[in-house]
């Protein structure tokens, strides 16, 4: 029997997410409503593109509404949906041109020290590096996942995500360094 309304938004995910495994549209726009600002982020970060990520974003929710039947165990929804949004990722960097980012990318001069600015900066910085090396990033700084999580939500072998990891944070201190020189210098003021 569906919720009145007013209840959906007062409901526990998983009980929204049982309800939706059986056609429930309300209890899987609620859903959405919840879990939207998360994977539009997720996608923000992956792509550096807020309108593709906006996107890439509602395919994601037309997949996992397509295929929320499936989940068998409500109360994984985060983590199914996490790896929904990936694969989505995935797809899209394989229909496009791999060779894109193949070219060193400029370097970025960063000025802002504002948080809107750090978190733009951040951003940019993010945008230059090669997609799968900006996914492994995303997903274990910003998703907390471990080198083996990634390596099974990507199909990147467990030394190829460290290396990426480990190259990927490299570049990222060398483009964010203004910021460590300015920590630095009021630090020693």
């Amino acid at each position: 029997m569906p919720l009145k309304q007013g209840h959906y938004s007062k409901s526990p995910e998983t009980l929204l997410v049982g309800m939706a495994r059986t056609g429930d549209r309300r209890a899987f726009a609620e859903l959405v409503r919840r879990r939207q600002a998360w994977i539009r982020n997720l996608m923000r970060r992956c792509s550096g593109d807020m309108a593709l990520a906006d996107d890439l974003a509602q395919q994601v929710f037309m997949q996992a509404w397509r295929t929320i039947h499936r989940l068998e165990r409500p109360s994984r929804f985060g983590s199914w949906l996490k790896r929904v949004a990936i694969n989505i990722w995935l797809q899209h960097l394989r229909k496009n041109d791999p060779l894109r980012n193949a070219t060193e990318p400029q370097e970025i001069t960063l000025a802002q020290q504002d948080a809107t600015g750090v978190a733009m900066d951040l951003d940019r910085a993010l945008s230059a590096l090669k997609e799968h090396v900006r996914l492994c990033i995303v997903l274990s700084y910003h998703e907390g996942m471990t080198h083996a999580e990634i390596s099974a939500v990507t199909g990147l072998a467990p030394g190829t995500v460290k290396s990426h990891i480990r190259r990927g944070t490299k570049r990222l201190q060398g483009l964010l360094s203004a910021y460590t020189a300015t920590v630095s210098a009021e630090e020693s003021s």
